[in-house]
């Protein structure tokens, strides 16, 4: 039997196209960041719950504006792409992007996070969702993997419910705040077939 092997991705498929807007559902999409989101940003990385996971501060309006800035150029290199989830307001709640892209191996590291007042709404979930689809259908990538902490129980839980089951547990291989965490690893295959979402 011949063995069947995904082409790459060729370098270029992503630089050759601005970054699109994805809809999630009605009044849900995922945008590029702008400069004027620098405030929600830096609300978001002042924020206790992220700070526990990211372990990173933004300091000033300008940190924030530097971050929001740098995406255009990771895209436009083909090594990451986040979005901001927007609501109708068309104000960013969450962001939810790839990081360590790797077109030659069809491959990215998935990330999320939402600002206090947008969780336990399912949100996050549907935003993966819907990058799980973009990134398997139109980025062409193959896997698409992710991984938190095994402390963090609602990261694990919009991973599951967006279709990336746990493959196993890495020991000791991310230093927190308050020291080195195991981390479930999650993946999903674009052979697994469409997401089934379940918010």
């Amino acid at each position: 039997m011949p063995l069947l092997v995904t082409p790459a991705v060729p370098a270029g498929r992503l630089a050759a196209q601005e970054q699109p807007h994805l809809p999630v559902r009605p009044g849900l999409a995922l945008r590029p960041w702008r400069d004027d989101d620098a405030p929600a940003v830096r609300a978001a990385f002042d924020c206790p719950v992220i700070q526990r996971w990211h372990a990173r501060r933004l300091d000033s309006d300008d940190e924030a504006r530097a971050w929001t800035a740098q995406w255009a150029a990771r895209w436009s290199a083909e090594t990451a792409v986040s979005w901001a989830i927007v609501g109708d307001d068309d104000r960013p709640v969450g962001q939810t992007g790839l990081r360590d892209v790797l077109l030659t191996e069809g491959s990215a590291q998935v990330s999320y996070w939402l600002l206090p007042a947008a969780r336990g709404r399912g949100i996050a979930t549907e935003a993966l969702g819907a990058l799980t689809r973009w990134s398997f259908t139109r980025a062409g990538l193959h896997r698409l993997a992710l991984h938190h902490s095994t402390a963090n129980g609602a990261s694990c839980r919009v991973a599951t419910r967006a279709g990336f089951p746990v493959e196993g547990v890495a020991r000791g291989s991310v230093r927190h705040a308050d020291g080195w965490h195991d981390m479930h690893q999650h993946a999903r295959l674009r052979t697994d077939g469409p997401p089934a979402i379940n918010a």
